[in-house]
């Protein structure tokens, strides 16, 4: 059964419910049928007299649903807006070694999902979740750009920078479950807190080398660096495998 509140006032909608069906609405929130403001039905449960005429025979639950209000959909569009400059954003390592038109932050993680996407099953591991980190793990950079050891910041202040940006756009976001989600996936990944974060920082180098080598191929360039400061610190065994490839498939080049 479903009702739209906006059609209905709030008395009459109240007298329908309590002549004509034997609804009960439960919620975490005040309902109002204003318009002013944006409510959430928890629950709705339907109740069918017994055979007798007496006394409840079943119930049915509806899920949870929440229509979009302009204020929400407005934060969804603000935040896409603000996440735009991942596409712009190039990628300071390869700007810093002079290659013309370098990947954007968000290349990069695009990449990385794909990754996550094919790699093959692992024990323990959740793919989606693998995909969702990938995603999420350089959001920040957005507002704070892209960060490298040739700055010389300080690990924890890069973190504190990282996580006050992510705070920034969550509150864009408007808060919630997503904004909550978000937090938590960056979380993981920043403290290497789970198998999924242990295989996406493997991710992480491996498109890392991976673009090191299609530069050198491209405009004749020598990225030892990159090749160096991630040697033996792949954690996962598709890590080290997809490693070992690159670095052979460079070698015979």
């Amino acid at each position: 059964m479903a009702v739209n509140p906006s059609t209905l006032s709030a008395p009459r909608f109240c007298r329908y419910l309590t002549r004509r069906s034997p609804l009960e609405l439960t919620s975490s929130r005040p309902v109002s049928f204003s318009g002013a403001r944006s409510y959430r039905i928890i629950s709705v449960r339907a109740q069918n007299s017994g055979s007798d005429g007496v006394g409840p025979k079943s119930s049915t639950n509806m899920v949870e649903t929440e229509a979009p209000t302009a204020s929400s959909t407005a934060s969804a569009i603000d935040f896409l807006t603000l996440c735009h400059r991942l596409k712009t954003t190039k990628r300071k390592g390869w700007v810093n070694h002079g290659i013309e038109g370098p990947e954007s932050i968000a290349d990069h993680m695009y990449r990385m999902a794909l990754m996550a996407l094919i790699a093959g099953d692992l024990p323990g591991v959740n793919r989606e979740r693998c995909i969702k980190i990938a995603i999420i793990h350089d959001i920040a950079e957005a507002i704070v750009g892209d960060i490298t050891p040739s700055d010389g910041v300080p690990k924890e202040e890069k973190s504190r920078r990282e996580q006050a940006a992510l705070n920034e756009m969550c509150n864009v976001l408007g808060g919630g479950m997503r904004a909550e989600e978000i937090q938590e996936l960056w979380a993981e990944y920043e403290n290497n807190a789970s198998l999924e974060a242990n295989l996406v920082k493997d991710f992480d180098k491996v498109e890392m080398i991976l673009q090191a080598l299609e530069y050198e191929m491209e405009h004749g360039k020598v990225l030892d660096e990159f090749f160096l400061s991630t040697a033996g610190k792949f954690q996962t065994e598709i890590g080290k495998s997809w490693a070992a490839e690159i670095n052979s498939r460079r070698k015979s080049y």
